[in-house]
Formats: C-alpha cells, sequence, structure tokens
C-alpha cells in the first residue's frame, strides 16, 4: 500500500489582507494623532480658561484701588523698561501709606499672575519692591511671589501642559531630564542653581519640572532661595533708585556709581554663562 504524502504549505497572504492590514495600521496611527491633537487643544482650551479666571481677578484687584486721576491711571501699567516702573513707584509710593493693604495685595497678585503664567516684567517688580519697602521686606515679598508664581506654573503645566510640553519641547525636555537625574540625590542645590544662573530660562523650567517628576516641595523651596541673590540686585537697584527720585539732584554721584555696580553685578551670571555650563554638564 502506498502511503501518500501529505503536505501542508502555509496560507499565502493575498493583497487584500495586505491591504486590509495597512489600512488597519494607518487607521491606528492616524486616531493615536487625532487623540494628541484633540489633548492638545483641550489643555489649551482649559488654559484659557484660567488665564480669563485669573485676569478677572485682577481686575477685580484694581476695581478696589483708591480712585486715580487721569495722569495716574496712565501709569498703572506693567513695567517694560526703568522709567516705566519708575513713574508707576511715584503712583504707589503716593498711596503706600494711607492704602498699604491696597497697594501690597496689588503687588503681590500683579507679581504672582505674571510668574505664574511666564509673562514678562516681573524684573521690574523686583526693583519696584526696593522703591517701596524696606530692604527685608522686598526680599522676602520677591522670594515669596516667585515661588508661589512658579509654583502655580508648575501645577498648570502638571495639570494641562503636559500634552503641549511634548509636542513642542520634546527634544529639550529630554535633555534636561538626563541633567536632573545626574543631580537626583542633591536637586535642590541644583535647583538654587539654575535659579542663580541663566542657564535655562525660569518660564522652562516652571512648566518641565512637572513632567520630569521634581517634587513640588522641593521646587518650590528651590526657587525661594535660588531667586534671592539676583533679587538683592535688584531690590538695591530700587532702593538707589527711590533715593534718586525723591531726592532730585542733591544726590551726589555716590548712589549713581552704585546703580552702575549693580548693573555690571546683574551682567556677571551672562558673562560667565558658557563656563557654568561646561561645569554643570
Amino acid at each position: 500500500m502506498t502511503k501518500k504524502r501529505v503536505t501542508l504549505r502555509e496560507p499565502e497572504s493575498t493583497p487584500l489582507v495586505e491591504d486590509e492590514t495597512k489600512a488597519t495600521e494607518t487607521s491606528t496611527v492616524k486616531g493615536s494623532s487625532d487623540a494628541g491633537a484633540g489633548s492638545t487643544r483641550a489643555s489649551l482650551l482649559i488654559l484659557a480658561a484660567i488665564f480669563a479666571c485669573s485676569a478677572s481677578i485682577m481686575y477685580l484687584v484694581y476695581r478696589n484701588f483708591p480712585e486715580l486721576s487721569a495722569d495716574e491711571k496712565e501709569k498703572m501699567k506693567i513695567p517694560k523698561d526703568m522709567e516705566d516702573a519708575k513713574a508707576l513707584g511715584t503712583v504707589l509710593s503716593k498711596y503706600k501709606d494711607t492704602y498699604y493693604s491696597q497697594v501690597l495685595l496689588a503687588y503681590f497678585t500683579t507679581y504672582i499672575f505674571l510668574q505664574t503664567f511666564a509673562i514678562p516684567g516681573s524684573i521690574f517688580l523686583s526693583i519696584l519692591s526696593g522703591y517701596l519697602y524696606p530692604f527685608p521686606l522686598a526680599l522676602f515679598l520677591v522670594c515669596l511671589c516667585s515661588g508661589l508664581g512658579a509654583s502655580f506654573c508648575y501645577l498648570l503645566s502638571y495639570l494641562v501642559g503636559r500634552p503641549v510640553v511634548h509636542k513642542y519641547l520634546t527634544e529639550r525636555v529630554q535633555k534636561w531630564s538626563e541633567q536632573v537625574d545626574k543631580h537626583r540625590e542633591h536637586l535642590i542645590n541644583y535647583i538654587i542653581f539654575l535659579r542663580i544662573t541663566p542657564f535655562l530660562p525660569n518660564w522652562f523650567i516652571n512648566i518641565t519640572s512637572p513632567v520630569i517628576n521634581v517634587p513640588l516641595g522641593v521646587f518650590f523651596l528651590g526657587t525661594f532661595l535660588g531667586v534671592a541673590p539676583p533679587s538683592f540686585v535688584a531690590i538695591k537697584a530700587g532702593t538707589t533708585l527711590y533715593a534718586l527720585t525723591t531726592a532730585g539732584e542733591a544726590v551726589g554721584w555716590g548712589s549713581l556709581a552704585i546703580l552702575g555696580l549693580l548693573a555690571l553685578l546683574s551682567l556677571l551670571p551672562v558673562a560667565f554663562q558658557r563656563r557654568l555650563k561646561d561645569k554643570l554638564q
């Protein structure tokens, strides 16, 4: 009896099956990209809503401010340069003694608002603090506002900013994450170092820290302590600016020399940026 040899052949894939597979993979990739885009849009909408609510709170704060003249209202704006800061300081110093709490609340909320949403201008508010308040109080205010504002920015990024960070800052976040992992044992010292030096922009540190798992407590304390040295320069400049404004021509060359020296000190971190970068790496 002759046994018939049975050969099992693997079924050949037909073009129809291959097309269906490719179509499935394409739809999967498309679906994931659409989901990512939808998540980014939702995050931006939520961020816009939070910004609108914060702006409304700012409006209520300024509504509670004392009645101002037309000329004074023109000076009540976020300073963009030293002249704006000087003009604003002149108006606020006029009402500071009579309406102390209102002026302090307006300064406090404005500083935190700028820090929370990474809006430029907080450096001039640091100068303004030296114009309005004694040095110890001014330094504490600037450090506290910087720490709180940066922490609110951290929380915004933690809640709604992750899709945006991953979409637009992926490569930079990955590089910084590697640096943070190297300094994980002494993270607070590393945060202080970054706040003192211009190695990374403050807005970048604020929005990426939650993404790379920097603890909020360490982040706040490192920011609170780290902004003190550069703020010292700004506050001292504000104190000298107040002396120049109130004393006028009676102020000698000594005050001008102090301002020039403070300006040079503020440029030192920038001058040594490359050396600091090499040391950090």
